[in-house]
């Protein structure tokens, strides 16, 4: 009986449900409107007509808008194996996709796979922007959005997974029709050639987005440079996004003022070349992380803004050789009464003692009144700046957590000065992209003021394992000191056998 009755509510539900129309690439204005006059007369529920933005959709219809070069690029009667958005941030790829995988999900049923080479969690998945569309577009009633899944009233359902660590999971994933991979400038050989081979339904498509790093990255070179001719690449900038948010294009054009190369690659969606004058060249990975129990830590740091600069916040980890950067806020132009609620983004930042710019004591002065008592200024010296970078490249390794963008992209864009005539790297430091490097610096002062230029992570390395085996020393004498206890004395063979 109940297994009927969700028979007849599918049924139902499936009558009711949406009508998908899209415009037709070559399609005139009057012969959309009658064909979505004519599905409107004879379909009961909502018809949704989607449109490039900038054109009228016809009533009685409901308007679903995409830019026009992203409408082009994913129109359903447009076939390819391969379609592939790259491009600069803000230019709306992420979203436009997500829109049109639930109006294709609606219209037919999809086994839908959302990828990306690093998730660990759901949080860091497409999970919530797919969420927020169809919310957005009105269509919460057709779809069933749960912790780990979103599935639609025909069927369709979207799943989500990592590549890097799941590879053996994914060779066994069948019946996936669209495989969505973002951010794909992460993703390795190795993941390509897992994932390609098992999107192998019959029409199958990849949708691939990605902003470019690095012109031998392999996604850049098995898409860009030797393009598959079964494959739509196009390239998007922030000027393809009439959504393009107000907070975005002041940071766009605070970063065209300080550094006109900066704002090619990251609202250009241009390649940044390799170069020996990056501060952290071959030293930094952006990888997903969970804090361990015996990490050191957390250390907070923050760098006001000034003007049109931004204020920051990092939280971070120590774990043996390696540093890691778990949290960031960043906001350009924040007023001092703004920045509580700035700081607030950064978990058990209220709790912690955060380190800040001492040049800015009426800042730290406010903040220690508003909720953030354990503010204080740090200690400055001559050359405290070439000390703290040496600190920070003694690491092994610093590992940036996704989350933390606007790090992850000081950590590219941070550079010495080059000569302009001879091309050779000077040992000076240019005052550009270093706001969260900055509060980096100012969240290990303690630790670098210590490191006499640079060998602060050997002795943090010494006094660890002197730490350790004090704690090790301790237990073997609480051992020995309880009463009752018996050591086995050693032999001249090895250890004595009770």
């Amino acid at each position: 009986m109940r297994q009927a009755r969700a028979q007849v509510a599918r049924a139902q539900a499936a009558t009711a449900a949406p009508r998908v129309l899209w415009a037709g690439l070559d399609e005139s204005q009057k012969a959309f409107s009658s064909r979505v006059a004519r599905e409107c007369t004879k379909h009961r529920g909502v018809v949704l007509a989607v449109v490039p933005c900038g054109h009228t959709a016809p009533t009685p219809a409901r308007p679903v808008y995409l830019p026009a070069k992203h409408f082009r690029l994913l129109h359903p009667t447009r076939k390819a194996r391969y379609r592939v958005p790259k491009g600069g941030r803000g230019s709306a790829k992420s979203w436009s996709i997500a829109r049109a995988l639930i109006l294709t999900a609606l219209e037919q049923t999809e086994r839908v796979l959302c990828a990306r080479e690093f998730q660990k969690s759901i949080a860091e998945s497409s999970h919530k922007l797919l969420s927020d569309q169809i919310d957005s577009m009105g269509l919460r009633p057709w779809f069933d959005v749960k912790n780990q899944s979103i599935t639609c009233h025909n069927n369709s359902e979207f799943i989500f997974e990592g590549l890097h660590a799941n590879l053996n999971k994914i060779r066994s994933l069948e019946g996936v029709t669209i495989c969505w991979v973002e951010e794909a400038a992460k993703v390795t050989t190795a993941s390509w050639e897992v994932l390609i081979p098992t999107i192998r339904t019959t029409d199958s498509e990849l949708w691939i987005n990605f902003n470019p790093e690095d012109e031998h990255d392999p996604t850049y070179d098995m898409f860009v440079t030797n393009t598959p001719p079964d494959a739509f690449v196009e390239h998007f900038t922030y000027q393809d996004n009439p959504f393009f948010p107000t907070e975005m294009e002041a940071h766009r054009q605070y970063l065209l003022r300080v550094d006109p190369d900066a704002h090619a690659h990251v609202y250009g969606g241009e390649c940044r070349k390799q170069s020996e004058a990056q501060v952290f060249r071959g030293k930094y990975v952006v990888e997903s992380f969970e804090p361990g129990a015996s990490w050191d830590g957390p250390y907070h740091g923050s760098d006001f803004g000034f003007a049109n600069d931004p204020t920051t916040l990092l939280r971070c980890w120590i774990h043996e050789r390696t540093l890691f950067i778990e949290h960031e806020a960043y906001r350009l132009g924040c007023d001092t009464d703004k920045t509580p609620d700035l700081y607030d983004h950064v978990p058990g930042a209220r709790e912690h003692i955060i380190r800040a710019d001492s040049a800015r004591p009426e800042t730290i002065s406010y903040l220690q009144r508003h909720g953030y008592p354990c503010v204080a200024g740090v200690e400055k010296w001559p050359n405290s700046v070439e000390e703290g970078v040496k600190y920070l490249r003694s690491f092994e390794r610093i590992v940036v957590h996704p989350r933390c963008e606007h790090t992850a992209q000081e950590m590219r864009l941070y550079s010495y000065k080059v000569d302009r005539l001879t091309g050779d790297v000077l040992p000076d430091l240019v005052d550009k992209h270093n706001h969260t490097i900055d509060a980096l610096r100012y969240a290990l002062q303690p630790l670098i003021r210590l490191s006499n230029g640079g060998f602060g992570i050997l002795q943090y390395v010494l006094d660890r394992s002197a730490a350790l085996e004090k704690q090790e020393e301790e237990k073997r004498d609480s051992v020995y000191s309880t009463p009752g206890v018996q050591i086995a004395p050693l032999s001249s063979t090895g250890w004595g056998k009770p």
